[in-house]
This record gives structure tokens, sequence and C-alpha cells, in this order.
């Protein structure tokens, strides 16, 4: 199982999950299609299905488009607002791509049909890969925007945080960097963070990812993952897991809030290629 990182948009990530002995490919959260199109003719294979995690425009966009250029083309979500969508998954339901096993992990909050996929292959010495989407980032978890702190605690604590210690964690965003500053902030003496945000702004310095992390690394300086931790229920002023996750929230939400971003569409518009004849001209 080969996992392709595909960076799109302004900070996004899509996947191609490639079967290496049949080469049939999975797409994660397929938003431009352009892009993708690009990685399956260059690694020559064949693109099977798409596993939506969330709704979200940025995630989802490119369903329709790659539907009518892919006839019989799975789209799987948990969403009936997901573009194409063909089969509706709930928690716990497993799902097989020659040798690539997924099982479907709901994990509503960010969105209210937010699903993770989390990834292996039988007899592969690889470690397991999980796609989470907006649930939880490297160094950070997702907004509550259509959830509560609950929700998204018993996703941290009992759905995500209970997979094995060695999975290899692919989000759906590149905000390491923002997330581990504000990780520093609530724990500054955690020499883990220190380490980690000095290597996560090399890598941005460098225009590379900062995915995969690791289950196991998250619970060193995610402080979301961190919930008992007397640092960082004192960072918070509370002790009970979901008020402390509340704060943290909160706190997140309003810390260095960044600049102006791009408009949206017009980031999808140069993604698509579509200002290059404009560009051009000039």
């Amino acid at each position: 199982m080969k996992v392709k990182v595909i960076s799109v948009l302004e900070d996004n990530y899509m996947y191609l999950v490639i079967e290496e002995r049949t080469r049939h490919a999975v797409a994660v959260d397929a938003a431009v299609p352009k892009r993708l199109l690009e990685i399956i003719r260059k690694e020559d294979v064949v693109l099977r299905a798409i596993l939506t995690t969330h709704h979200h425009w940025d995630h989802a966009r490119g369903n329709e488009e790659l539907a009518q250029l892919f006839p019989g083309l799975q789209v799987f979500g948990a969403d009936e607002r997901i573009g194409a969508l063909t089969h509706r998954v709930t928690h716990g339901q497993e799902l097989t791509f020659g040798a690539i096993r997924v099982r479907c992990l709901f994990t509503p909050c960010h969105t209210s049909g937010h699903m993770c996929y989390f990834m292996w292959e039988d007899d592969s010495p690889d470690a397991p890969a999980l796609f989470s989407g907006d649930t939880l980032f490297v160094g950070g978890c997702g907004q509550f925007f259509e959830g509560t702190a609950e929700q998204m605690l018993t996703n941290l604590t009992q759905i995500l945080g209970t997979l094995p210690k060695d999975t290899k964690v692919f989000c759906g965003h590149e905000c390491t960097v923002r997330n581990l500053k504000f990780a520093l902030k609530v724990e500054p003496e955690n020499e883990a963070v220190k380490e980690k945000l000095a290597w996560a702004r090399q890598r941005d310095d460098e225009d590379l990812p900062t995915v995969p992390s690791t289950l196991q690394e998250e619970f060193l300086y995610n402080p979301f993952l961190r919930l008992t931790e007397e640092p960082v229920q004192r960072f918070t002023g509370r002790t009970e897991p979901v008020e402390v996750l509340r704060t943290l929230r909160s706190q997140r939400d309003n810390f260095k809030k960044p600049k102006e971003r791009l408009n949206p569409q017009a980031v999808l518009a140069f993604d698509w290629g579509l200002f290059g004849p404009l560009l051009e001209k000039k």
C-alpha cells in the first residue's frame, strides 16, 4: 500500500492510495480533479473509488467531475451532502479494495457527517494509516462547526485515540506550524512540542508536507490528546476532560488568527489552471 500525498488549494491535502500489486487506487478527499488525474497518469494506476471524509467543498468538490470521467466509480461517505455519493457508509463498516482493507470511523463534530478512514493490508509489515480529514490534525483538531465538545472528546479518546500507536496520521490540512505554536503556548516547557515545531518550520520553509505523523507522536505534543496532563489543565483552568477540550478549542479559535485568506474560488481556479490562458497573454 503506497500513499501519495497531494497538496492542493491553499493548505489542503488529498491522497491517492495505491495497491501496488494490481495498480488499482483509491482517492481520499478528491477536491481537485485536474491535479489528481496528473498523479493517476504519472503513477499509471486505475482509480476505483473515492473516500470522502466530509461534504465541505475543499474536500469533495471533484467528485462529480471524476464520476463523469470514470463511469462506475464508487464514491463513499457518510453525508448525503457529499456530491456524487454512491455508497453511504456507517461506523465500523469495513470495505475491501484488493488487498487494502478500510474501516470507516464515524467522527461527527466538524460536520455532522464526518467519517475517518482507517486502512491497512493483512500480513503487511507496514503500519496502518488513518485518513482523519478535519477531525485530527498534526498537533491539533478540527473546529466544532456542526457538533459539540462532547462529540469531539469521544472522537479523540474513544475512536481515534484507541487505534494502534504506530498508525500513520494523514490529515486534511497543512496547519502544523500554527497548531504547534498554539501547543507551545499551552505547554511552554514541553520538549516534544519544541522539537516538532522546529522540524515543522523547516519542512514549511522547504515547502514539504508535515504528514504523516503517528498517533504515538500526537500523544506527546498535541494538546487535544493531552487533556488529562497537568500543564494542559492548568492552561485551561479546567480538570474535566470535556471542559478542558472545550476551553482549548475556544482558545485555539482565537489564537493568532491568520491574515485574510485568499478567496477560495480563486485558489480553486488556479489549481484547475483556469487562469492559464490569461497569464499566457501577458
